[in-house]
């Protein structure tokens, strides 16, 4: 996937990097497939605001995605290969040999005409959906499921894979994007490749409206807030934390450096084999 660069005719196309996509083959999503979304701004049934800098935005409507992949041992053709407004991954409109149709998270290399399929003995190409004890070492693989049946939860963001270090008593020993490996039963189900759309991290939105398109409001430090507004505000000038050096922490007083927020003994610690590598 290529990235347009624009000549820097006004302050914000100077900074601008944005996808070309050169590799959507459909401008308009299947209609079956998608369902309305009811904007929130944040707040809750209640109409308090339980999630911040979240308003306005462009209108959308969410692709249905399989993420189970549970129509085993049929064949499917890739159709288009779309946008997706809700997430950083591009979608594959898959139509099977019944005639039924269905999104799925496009792995980088999968081309219209391609063919696909979920199941246990079937060859381990790209795209193709398979047990974890089925797929060869080494394997780029994403959408993970956790639990069996449950439908893949792990590695779905643009340019994410997981390798399969080992599979053993059951187990698959799975390495993820974040350097954490972790076992999971060798039954669940992964697609195999790497999520596409690997240039996405090299975008740049180059002005504070395109974010405001996104539906992201403004952000304010709390250093610069009151004391009544934030632990950290008040002080004369650029104190750190009223007048005091204060660690920086949240609206509501939990630390925001170090402070671990992972339950001590959560059951599913057996699984975690090595923890993910911290920043040095």
């Amino acid at each position: 996937m290529a990235l347009k660069h624009f000549r820097p005719l006004t302050p914000s196309q100077r900074y601008t990097v944005l996808s070309g996509f050169d590799d959507i083959t459909a401008s308009k999503p299947e209609k079956s497939l998608t369902e309305p979304i009811k904007k929130t701004g944040g707040r809750n049934a209640n109409g308090r605001v339980t999630s911040r800098h979240i308003g306005g935005g462009h209108k959308q409507r969410y692709r249905i995605i399989d993420f189970k992949r549970n129509k085993l041992n049929m064949p499917a053709i890739v159709e288009t290969i779309e946008y997706d407004p809700i997430r950083t991954a591009r979608i594959a409109l898959l139509k099977y040999d019944d005639g039924e149709k269905r999104y799925i998270l496009a792995p980088n290399g999968l081309k219209v005409g391609m063919y696909v399929q979920a199941g246990v003995e079937i060859e381990p190409n790209i795209g193709n959906a398979m047990p974890l004890d089925r797929i060869p070492l080494a394997a780029p693989i994403h959408n993970i499921e956790l639990q069996a049946g449950k439908g893949g939860q792990l590695v779905r963001t643009a340019g994410g894979s997981a390798t399969i270090m080992s599979v053993d008593q059951g187990y698959a020993q799975i390495r993820l994007p974040s350097g954490e490996i972790r076992k999971i039963h060798a039954k669940c189900y992964a697609t195999i490749g790497q999520v596409g759309n690997l240039e996405h991290e090299n975008i740049s939105l180059g002005k504070a409206g395109r974010n405001r398109w996104l539906g992201r409001r403004p952000k304010v430090r709390g250093m610069v807030m009151n004391p009544v507004d934030h632990p950290m505000g008040g002080g004369q000038g650029k104190s750190k934390g009223g007048g005091g050096r204060q660690h920086p922490v949240s609206p509501w007083g939990q630390p925001a450096k170090g402070f671990k927020t992972r339950a001590k003994y959560k059951p599913t610690n057996k699984f975690i084999v090595q923890r993910r590598k911290k920043k040095k």
